[in-house]
């Protein structure tokens, strides 16, 4: 008999919602201690199903239970495969460094147990997404996830906090509508809720014409999420207002959740029932909006000014890297499960969801550094910043690494990613031309990465500080040295000694950095789990 471990991770972390929130109320650091306890023993119950994984013939860990029969005669069924766990990890990663890091990035913020409540919330749709192959329960979880995301950015996010988190809260509930609309048109032809089997009467190929417009849904609906091209405008706004452990799980996580449903369900559900003809330019045209959002992304990060908005388009030309990686999935159905047509194609998805998971480590490392500036010197403008490697050596560190990797600079973890994804654009190039300017194009766009990252960490770390060069200019003209004049940049400037992140938020930031170069250096414990879809089945 199968052990309920998938379902354990469902059940404690729901269950320990209300207890966090008791918990707080007593000491919020131990409601943060909380948090994180929780996502490490989901950590490890999600790491118990790998060897299932691993050594079983359909590579997948699956517990089924019986869920409302006499209705819907459907079953609620939990999974993990190789890409499915290996994303719910590094999203457990990240909930569990977001959680250490808030200890002092949120001290002195109201209503604190609320917040750590909302996070465990956040956390049970988060997880669930990557952990069910129930179509209800998986939009149970892909609207679980947009409550918590609207408070924490409305209730503790920055000046206009709530007008950008009702931004956030429509664009992604407009995206859910049409995701919701591609559910119930695929329960209404197969009269299944679960995408394994659902999958299996698609691709019989009767409802061919019904299922190129639930492909359309879907993947318009996850595209939201993604927020590519031309479906971004919540995404900056709501990265600069929210807090920054808030802003390392929207672009680590939850943006990647898009990423995520686009081949659970759009590829390995619904494409190999559309046809060649019509797959075809739909994986064309995935291929363009990839183009489009990684140099319009990279453009606006090079000319951004403000340190949250910088990565916040950088976070949406790498969703397009990821878009364009998605279009290199020509897919087709043998023996019941979704397999790959070559292994050039095999090549590109472990390029493609390995990205998912370097960005969302780098990324997360970029915004946690990134609020860790913010936190110390109460600036947001990189304009008036410069010269902090010298006042917060672990914070430069950091963000030079999280910039670089972004950049794709080897040994870095996106590097190995991206270095996969364009070894298989290369070799699909030969079985289909029409990617040859695109994948020119996104090389190009890889120089557009390297400059804003490079801008970056010139602005904010290397050079001086405003205030010192406009010292120097007073002094060359023979100013007098009064004290006002004499003091460091970071005083005259904000009014406050300017000095390195507490001990909590270096921990946190720590994990990051030793996972982005380990990833970058060895990455084959996430290979190993990604290759047996790729060369297995969706």
């Amino acid at each position: 008999m199968t052990l309920p471990i998938l379902l354990s991770v469902f059940a404690i972390t729901s269950i320990c919602i209300p207890l966090v929130y008791l918990v707080g109320k007593k000491s919020i650091k131990g409601a943060a201690f909380f948090v994180a306890a929780i996502a490490a023993l989901n950590m490890v119950l999600v790491a118990s199903t790998i060897p299932t994984i691993l050594e079983s013939a359909t590579h997948q860990y699956i517990e089924e239970y019986s869920w409302i029969p006499s209705i819907l005669e459907t079953k609620f069924t939990l999974f993990t495969d190789g890409i499915s766990a290996s994303i719910a990890l590094i999203s457990l990663v990240l909930i569990f460094v977001c959680s250490l890091y808030s200890i002092n990035y949120m001290a002195g913020k109201k209503n604190l147990p609320a917040y750590y409540a909302l996070l465990t919330m956040l956390s049970v749709g988060i997880i669930g997404l990557f952990l069910t192959s129930n179509m209800i329960l998986f939009y149970f979880c892909w609207e679980l996830m947009l409550v918590p995301a609207y408070f924490i950015v409305g209730e503790w996010g920055y000046r206009n906090s709530y007008r950008q988190a009702l931004k956030l809260f429509i664009f992604t509930h407009a995206g859910a509508v049409f995701v919701l609309l591609g559910i119930g048109a695929t329960y209404y032809i197969t009269g299944q809720t679960d995408m394994l089997t659902a999958q299996s009467i698609l691709a019989t190929g009767a409802n061919s014409e019904i299922a190129k417009w639930i492909l359309i849904a879907l993947t318009g609906g996850f595209a939201v999420k993604m927020a590519v091209f031309p479906v971004h405008m919540w995404l900056p706004d709501a990265h600069s207002e929210a807090p920054a452990p808030m802003s390392a799980l929207l672009s680590g996580v939850i943006i990647s959740a898009g990423a995520y449903a686009i081949i659970r369900m759009s590829f390995g559900m619904v494409f190999p029932s559309v046809g060649v003809a019509f797959g075809t330019d739909f994986l064309h045209v995935l291929s363009v909006i990839g183009v489009v959002t990684a140099f319009f992304g990279s453009l606006l990060s090079l000319v951004a000014s403000d340190i949250k908005r910088i990565i916040a388009y950088s976070s949406i030309a790498h969703m397009g890297y990821i878009m364009f990686g998605l279009s290199l999935f020509p897919v087709a159905l043998a023996s019941g499960n979704v397999v790959l047509l070559s292994s050039a194609t095999a090549i590109a998805v472990v390029g493609t969801v390995l990205h998912i998971i370097t960005h969302a480590a780098s990324k997360g490392l970029f915004f946690l550094t990134a609020g860790g500036v913010m936190h110390q010197t109460e600036e947001r403008d990189v304009r008036k910043m410069g010269g902090l490697a010298s006042k917060m050596p672990f914070s430069a560190v950091s963000g030079i690494i999280a910039a670089l990797s972004i950049a794709g600079i080897p040994p870095l973890a996106c590097f190995i990613s991206e270095f996969f994804l364009f070894v298989g654009a290369f070799q699909i190039i030969s079985v289909d031309s029409f990617y040859i300017i695109p994948t020119a194009l996104m090389l190009i766009a890889t120089v557009f990465s390297l400059a804003y990252a490079l801008r970056f960490i010139s602005k904010v770390f290397l050079g001086r500080a405003q205030g010192e060069a406009e010292v120097d200019v007073h002094t060359a003209h023979g100013a007098t040295h009064d004290s006002h004049a004499a003091a460091p940049a970071e005083e005259a400037e904000h009014g406050h000694r300017i000095v390195d992140i507490p001990n909590y938020m270096k921990a946190a930031l720590a994990i990051l950095v030793v996972l982005v170069v380990l990833i970058g250096i060895y990455p084959s414990f996430f290979l190993q789990l990604i290759q047996t879809v790729a060369f297995g089945g969706i």
